[in-house]
């Protein structure tokens, strides 16, 4: 999509004609910004995980915007960058601040080879987005959540396209769950998950969702209250943290999962589908016929 150029303020002289000129520019200007707003607001609070933070972000953008003489040849790309800008200067005055550094080893992994994790951002990554310095979190965020190709942002941060694109895959290798080949066994995966969920361990509990895990209810288990369908690791995490109490190690079906178990009655089943080390589909069950099977097995606080 191609953008005008347009011109953030003129000179006005004592001529009507000039004058409606620069109303007009002032007019295409603001209508520019406010089209643009959603986006550097979602672009801000990502990097930033404070929506009040992104709101002053996107103003400081308008009053630079507004007070700028230069011509601008796309005012999208433009704002992305003075926005991206500010966002990098709130991360760096934060404090603590991991120790950073813009040159980047070239033996680091290409992200071209890396699984993008974006999709499943949202308000569940900014709990370990934390873990990166300034300038991975802007490389990350741009370019896996929105698409930022590397030479611009390595122009925000005055480095080159290949130290931009390893700053991203480096933010990705800090963020992502453990690799396929270091997975626990399912029984592993079940108790861990239901350690955090009794603990509140969110990240925890992130780790070992996968990213389009799906969460359903049998009808006699949405009968008791359970959740008849939840998607996504952000939705599945909240439910769980800090839940679980009355939930202990069982077999269900000879898979292992976990049950409600009051005053010694199997109440309802947690039915797990483990993939890759990792929670893909969890089923509440409360049929008689799938209860009447599942038997207490040996977690994992007591194997030694």
């Amino acid at each position: 999509m191609s953008h005008p150029v347009v011109r953030a303020r003129q000179d006005v002289d004592a001529t009507d004609d000039e004058s409606v000129t620069a109303m007009v520019s002032d007019d295409q200007l603001h209508d520019g910004f406010e089209a643009e707003r959603p986006r550097l607001q979602r672009i801000a609070g990502r990097i930033l995980g404070d929506a009040d933070a992104a709101q002053d972000v996107v103003q400081q953008a308008w009053l630079r915007l507004h007070a700028t003489d230069e011509p601008i040849d796309n005012l999208a790309g433009w704002l992305t960058t003075v926005t991206s800008r500010l966002c990098l200067d709130r991360l760096r005055a934060r404090t603590p601040v991991p120790t950073e550094s813009i040159e980047v080893e070239e033996t680091a992994p290409d992200p071209a080879d890396d699984v993008v994790l974006a999709d499943t951002v949202g308000i569940a990554l900014q709990v370990v987005l934390d873990r990166l310095t300034p300038v991975e979190r802007v490389s990350f965020v741009l370019h896996d959540s929105f698409g930022v190709d590397f030479e611009l942002i390595a122009s925000m941060l005055d480095t080159t396209p290949v130290a931009a694109r390893k700053l991203a895959s480096r933010a990705r290798a800090k963020v992502r769950p453990a690799s396929p080949e270091d997975a626990l066994a399912d029984w592993e995966v079940v108790d861990a998950f239901m350690t955090a969920a009794r603990e509140g361990d969110f990240t925890r509990l992130l780790q070992l969702l996968a990213p389009d895990v799906t969460v359903s209810a049998d009808a006699a288990a949405a009968a008791l209250g359970t959740p008849a369908h939840m998607e996504g690791r952000a939705e599945v995490a909240r439910f769980f943290n800090g839940a679980a109490a009355a939930a202990f190690p069982v077999f269900v079906e000879d898979r292992p999962g976990s049950a409600w178990i009051h005053r010694g009655e199997v109440k309802v089943a947690f039915d797990f589908v483990i993939e890759d080390g990792r929670v893909r589909r969890l089923q509440f069950r409360a049929e008689p016929d799938v209860l009447a099977g599942v038997r207490r097995r040996e977690g994992a606080a007591t194997r030694g």
